[in-house]
């Protein structure tokens, strides 16, 4: 740890960010190895990501229970300066808030009173974008020593000075000539700063890499699929993983990106990773022939020290849906079969609440959590799910509609599990996709390389069959109990991608909603006892933590991330107000006005291009627009809806737009390297094609 000065003239720090670091009202102490381990029993702190290493999210404070919850009130309220979706989860360390907003800030707030004490931007590159699946979101930083550890949307690791908020060291953490971002929390483990990355949907191979927290030194690196054989193999792991690939899987990427879910054992000492998908989806594209595909859609524990592998379990073998096991894992002390068991529980996308004994690997128990029609159960003896063969379309070559979607039965907000009540709480969705084989798919540079036809499942135009989808696309929070596999209730939730969970031992469980909530439950059976209006859909998990006595319950809200941006259709009305609220008993401070969502209106120019261009138009925009402008063209309220853009009918600007970057720094890149003028303008014509259908139905609607 760095030497410090005793005497520090506070008035003579550089503004940092353009705002001024001013010292903690609190003393803060070193987070330590000592710290971290004994964070179980730190009832006033949030020390990292999952409160605890082993991630259950529940905190032991009572203060605020199910007897006094409906006297909960806003304490106060930050505005934050990125209008995307925030995820992050805040630390609560000595009285100092911390946390990550989009675009991979980070910002330091007095926990009681809410004063802004410094604030940090890594400059991401706004065309960074174009290589995030998501948004541009952050879940979160880490803490270690006297530093603050943040992933950028970029691919760099930072650290920065806790107390003042600045830079101390970076490190670039990929190839950024490669598709690969940073969007998971790091998670630090005996002087290790890991990290994982994201990018599996464009084509890239995933890993995690060990830093040293001093200086950002690579310690050591675990791939997660195996690499081109001629070049050897990095462990003995990836030897044994190879013989379940088939074909030249190293030239598309092979994915296997582990882009959020850590946990670690500190009387073990293993460290368990979720591993996600496949890369390309399609596995008849990315490993002809089949196979296992190891280690996708796995949870893998490693040994910290030296990253070298110690057992797998694979959730979804050869998947071919998206289906990762990148969900959120939590470490519990179970009475299995009356005998205490350690285990790891995951609900993944495919929609099996599995519970393994975390020693060795060995499955214990599976059962489906959401509805589901890919598979029928999982073989207890094998530990492999009996799949429908019909769901099997990189076989079959027929399109398929799944269920769960592809952004799957959970995704990845947090769960918690209560020890008090034995139950998991998990933010549920019912979701389909639809799989269509692309015929004569090649991978590209830019855009999503998953070998499926996305155009062939775009939203239609006809209104009552988008109603009907809207209204079977839902969600729910649910408890479950883990040892007897089954639901104990349930909270049913309007639309998806609702908030991470909360529990606590005042017989609470707390999460936000994409309608706008913010909600208190009893945790016991569900009643709901506490709920307020927070102006824009909850995405993140919540936190509490207790500062001279009181306790205060933090979340951050704004909306975005996939479903905020690339279902359009889902999220049109959803406004983004991005903010830090702080809650406690008697809270008395109020939220301003709420600035309504204007849209433009829907006048594009006529349609006059062919059925043929159309076509090309629509399956193009799929491919490389709908990620963030929304299926069908159907724009949410994050990035601008095309249908009504102002270019719309300007060809010549749409171009400079579209191929030539003109807004570059807004994160729209210039798309020159794959897409020709002529495909740029069947682009635009399929877009004037939409916007028309949809001011029909408007128009016909009033």
């Amino acid at each position: 740890m760095k030497l410090r000065a005793q005497l520090i003239l506070w008035s003579s720090i550089a503004i940092l960010s353009g705002c001024d670091a001013v010292p903690s009202s609190r003393q803060e102490g070193a987070v330590t190895e000592a710290r971290l381990v004994a964070a179980g029993s730190d009832t006033d702190n949030w020390l990292t990501t999952g409160r605890t290493y082993n991630e259950q999210r529940h905190s032991p404070l009572t203060k605020i229970n199910s007897e006094n919850v409906g006297r909960l009130g806003l304490a106060w309220s930050a505005d934050l300066d990125t209008a995307r979706g925030q995820e992050a989860t805040p630390l609560a360390i000595d009285g100092t808030i911390y946390i990550s907003t989009a675009w991979s800030m980070v910002k330091a707030y007095d926990g009681k009173s809410g004063k802004l004490l410094w604030s940090y931007d890594p400059k991401v590159p706004r065309d960074s974008l174009v290589k995030a699946c998501c948004d541009a979101v952050n879940r979160g930083v880490a803490a270690w020593g006297d530093r603050i550890f943040v992933g950028t949307l970029d691919g760099r690791l930072v650290a920065l000075d806790r107390r003042t908020g600045k830079l101390d060291w970076e490190v670039v953490t990929v190839d950024q000539s490669q598709n690969y971002t940073i969007t998971g929390a790091p998670r630090v483990i005996k002087g290790k700063v890991i990290i994982g990355n994201g990018g599996a949907e464009f084509g890239v191979r995933g890993y995690i890499t060990a830093y040293d927290v001093d200086n950002g030194k690579p310690l050591w690196r675990f791939y997660t699929v195996p690499g081109d054989p001629a070049k050897g193999f990095e462990g003995a792991h990836l030897e044994a993983a190879a013989k379940t690939w088939k074909g030249t899987w190293w030239t598309l990427g092979g994915g296997g990106t582990v882009w959020d879910s850590m946990a670690y054992d500190p009387d073990l000492d293993l460290l368990y990773i979720g591993v996600g998908n496949g890369s390309p989806w399609n596995q008849a594209y990315r490993s002809p022939g089949g196979g296992d595909n190891l280690y996708l859609s796995s949870i893998v524990a490693l040994h910290p020290e030296n990253g070298k592998y110690a057992w797998h379990y694979q959730t979804t073998p050869g998947e071919t849906w998206d289906y990762t096991a990148t969900q959120h894992m939590i470490l519990a002390d179970l009475k299995w079969g009356g005998k205490p068991r350690k285990v790891i529980m995951q609900a993944p996308k495919n929609g099996y609440f599995y519970v393994l004994d975390r020693t060795n690997g060995k499955l214990l128990s599976a059962k489906a959590y959401a509805p589901m029609n890919w598979s029928t159960e999982v073989d207890m003896t094998t530990g492999r799910p009996i799949e429908n063969p019909n769901a099997r379309y990189d076989k079959t070559g027929k399109p398929w509609v799944s269920v769960p979607g592809a952004t799957g039965a959970h995704g990845w907000p947090p769960m918690s599990f209560s020890p008090e009540t034995g139950f998991v709480y998990i933010p549920v969705q019912d979701t389909a996709f639809p799989y269509a084989p692309e015929k004569g798919w090649v991978a590209e540079k830019m855009g999503y390389n998953v070998g499926n036809d996305l155009a062939s499942g775009s939203m239609p135009a006809d209104p009552a069959v988008r109603k009907a989808a809207i209204a079977a696309t839902t969600g729910a929070l649910i408890a479950w109990d883990p040892v007897g596999q089954r639901e104990v209730w349930r909270v049913k939730r309007s639309g998806p991608s609702n908030g991470g969970v909360l529990s606590t031992a005042g017989d609470l469980v707390f999460q936000g909603t994409a309608a706008g909530r913010f909600e208190a439950f009893k945790s016991k059976d569900g009643v709901r006892l506490w709920s307020t209006d927070v102006q824009t859909g909850v995405l993140a998990a919540p936190i509490t933590y207790a500062i001279d006595g009181e306790q205060y319950v933090a979340v951050l809200v704004g909306w975005g991330g996939i479903w905020g941006v690339a279902p359009g259709v889902l999220s049109q009305s959803i406004p983004n107000v991005s903010r830090l609220l702080v809650y406690k008993l008697g809270g008395k401070a109020t939220l301003p006005a709420l600035v309504p969502v204007n849209k433009a209106p829907l006048d594009p120019p006529a349609s006059k291009a062919s059925s043929e261009q159309i076509a090309k138009g629509k399956y193009l925009f799929a491919r490389f627009c709908g990620a963030c402008h929304g299926d069908a063209a159907v724009g949410g309220t994050i990035n601008p809806d095309l249908r009504r853009s102002g270019v719309l009918g300007d060809q010549n600007t749409w171009q400079q737009v579209v191929r030539d970057g003109l807004l570059k720094d807004n994160g729209m890149v210039s798309f020159k390297s794959v897409l020709n003028v002529e495909q740029v303008e069947s682009i635009r014509q399929f877009v004037i094609r939409r916007a028309n259908e949809d001011r029909a139905i408007e128009v016909g609607q009033r």
